[in-house]
């Protein structure tokens, strides 16, 4: 669904954020982001062990994805989290959303302000109807986040990962509604 519609990388700001497309000049905050105990605690992915991991995956991301933003506060370029839309269908109007946030900027409201930019993108531009995100039961900050954008627990479990609680928002659920 993105790549038909968009040709350049959407740049979203807020008031605090500018939500821009990942560059090699962040590849120590990325690889930070990849490989601290605490921000991979609830993850299912190989935490990051070198530059070059961090490098190769902002390679990745920059060559084949117009939806995986690092966020940055207005005024300084430097990452401090990034969030995304994956498994986009156009078919279905659904997406799933992921995101991050390095260590020292949790806690200050900067997810839920990127988070809710990031929910008024998929609803206007893209036509999304069904945002879908994953979390560990375990991780309270994100349930929490989840829960204050209006998403909603499911009885669905995830096959590989029963630790994974499946969080629903639709549009009908008033998505765009603070």
């Amino acid at each position: 669904m993105e790549h038909r519609n968009l040709k350049t990388f959407p740049v979203l700001t807020t008031e605090r954020l500018t939500l821009r497309q990942l560059s090699d000049s962040d590849v120590q905050e990325i690889f930070l982001l990849r490989s601290d105990t605490l921000i991979n605690k609830y993850l299912d992915r190989q935490p990051g062990k070198t530059l070059e991991d961090a490098l190769g995956f902002i390679d990745k991301i920059k060559n084949n994805s117009l939806s995986y933003w690092a966020i940055a506060q207005k005024g300084n370029d430097k990452l401090v989290g990034t969030i995304c839309l994956f498994d986009i269908s156009e078919e279905l109007k659904k997406c799933e959303i992921g995101y991050e946030l390095l260590t020292e900027y949790q806690g200050k409201g900067i997810m839920r302000e990127a988070a809710k930019k990031i929910i008024e993108y998929s609803i206007q531009a893209l036509g999304v109807k069904t945002i879908d995100a994953y979390t560990h039961k375990g991780n309270q900050s994100s349930i929490h986040l989840l829960k204050e954008l209006k998403f909603m627990s499911t009885d669905s479990v995830d096959e590989k990962n029963a630790n994974l609680i499946l969080f629903r928002l639709n549009r009908s659920s008033k998505m765009n509604k603070d």
